[in-house]
């Protein structure tokens, strides 16, 4: 996911009769599959075979990727469709499950949408094919995302977005502030920033869901519980209060552009100066080259600012897998191109393309992280994505409804940045409205 991956997900239809007793992505009922192994003996003789495989994704380097797969293997016909980005191929996704007809055999789909399509039983749990033993290729965020429990695995790791901390250097250095090595630093030099220079801002933010629950992930905080459809939601612990009380100070000082990201303002207050950092995925870059090329130099890459000195807990933020939808056809040939793109040969055409491994070789590789950076002033910042990748904690949780979740953020915590609301009200408004959500669909939720 490299073009605005963190999109509120908006009027997306749920399944509301939940397949109950099903396990979640990040449940504990390993309960495994019970459907047949299959043999790379049949795989083989599947492509052999050949077909017509349909797969919905909207990831660009995919294009190549099944340009190849058909090289490869004649006998195959891989019929690439973009049906969206995000929430528009999911509502498709989902009607074609509702209406047990177009269902594509693969389907790209972000971590956090995963779970609510493991639970209904609308995706193949893939270990009968060998997934588990391509579990040790993957860094432990994208691995974590696609798991339930520890024996089903619901997709292969696409990418992944290590997150950093992207700084102007040029604005830094002309105001003398040192790059933040905490989070407390980092509202220091918000400070030193804004006074400098009123019109300018250390950062934008409007609220996002993504962020918040990355900051979240990095501070400690578990907010989500998920067992089965037993589910726990609590913004309160001891992660989320490190969290409220720097970005609180930071919305209460004015210190934060009333900008949205991946809006024409946001471009521009990266170019000129007006936004000085963004922490995101390390999947930003190309996004950089693009979308920013009048401040080619100015920008450089630092580790995301620690929580506690010392500390190097890092998190994700933005990334997708492929998964076999459960009334896809093909299975075989759908497993094969999925390896193919997510643990195969089609790694290496989707990197040179710009794409950010979610495979632990690639991040640790010399090539990898000695690549330079013209946009960065030549910087390696791949070492410092590799860092990050290697340091986030592999216990983070999302909802089984998490695209609903983050649709209504901004009629809860969304508050906070436009009237006088505090963050942690909004926090647990936003709890308030998830139990109650959860609750209605099926689930048992608690606080």
């Amino acid at each position: 996911m490299h073009m605005n991956p963190r999109r509120l997900l908006r009027g997306l239809a749920l399944v509301s009769a939940l397949a109950l007793g099903a396990t979640a992505c990040g449940g504990s009922d390993d309960s495994g599959s019970s459907s047949k192994p299959v043999s790379a003996k049949d795989v083989d003789a599947a492509l052999k075979k050949g077909g017509n495989l349909t797969v919905w994704a909207w990831e660009p380097t995919l294009k190549q990727v099944a340009a190849d797969f058909e090289k490869e293997h004649p006998a195959v016909h891989v019929n690439l469709v973009n049906a969206g980005t995000g929430n528009d191929q999911y509502k498709a996704l989902q009607n074609a499950i509702s209406a047990k007809k177009g269902v594509p055999d693969v389907a790209q789909i972000e971590y956090y949408a995963l779970g609510q399509y493991a639970l209904t039983k609308g995706l193949d749990d893939l270990t009968p094919y060998g997934a588990d033993k391509l579990a040790s290729k993957y860094s432990p965020g994208p691995l974590n995302a696609v798991k339930a429990g520890t024996k089903n695995i619901y997709a292969l790791p696409m990418d992944s977005g290590p997150m950093a901390l992207f700084y102007n250097k040029k604005v830094f250095d002309k105001y003398k502030i040192k790059v933040p090595t905490t989070w407390d630093e980092y509202l220091t030099a918000a400070r030193a920033l804004h006074k400098a220079d009123p019109k300018a801002y250390i950062a934008n933010d409007t609220g996002d869901a993504g962020e918040t629950t990355s900051l979240l992930w990095q501070a400690g905080s578990r907010p989500y519980k998920v067992d089965g459809t037993k589910v726990t939601i609590n913004f309160s612990d001891a992660g989320a209060k490190k969290y409220t009380a720097v970005w609180q100070k930071l919305l209460d000082e004015k210190l934060l552009a009333p900008i949205s990201g991946w809006t024409d303002d946001w471009y521009k207050g990266l170019g000129d100066g007006t936004i000085a950092t963004l922490a995101t995925g390390a999947w930003m870059p190309a996004n950089f080259a693009t979308g920013v090329k009048g401040a080619s130099g100015d920008w450089r890459a630092a580790p995301l600012p620690a929580w506690t000195a010392g500390d190097k807990a890092s998190a994700e933020n933005g990334g997708s897998s492929l998964a076999l939808p459960t009334l896809g056809k093909n299975k075989e040939l759908a497993y094969a191109f999925a390896e193919y793109a997510n643990a195969g040969k089609g790694v290496q055409t989707r990197l040179k393309a710009g794409a950010f491994p979610a495979t632990t070789a690639d991040l640790q590789s010399s090539t990898f992280q000695n690549t330079e950076f013209p946009y960065f002033g030549g910087q390696k910042a791949n070492k410092i994505f590799a860092d990050s990748a290697a340091n986030v904690a592999s216990d983070w949780s999302y909802l089984p409804y998490q695209v609903y979740a983050n649709s209504i953020f901004n009629d809860t915590v969304g508050k906070a940045y436009v009237s006088g609301t505090k963050l942690t009200a909004g926090l647990q408004s936003w709890q308030d409205a998830s139990v109650k959500y959860g609750n209605e669909q099926g689930f048992t939720v608690q606080k």
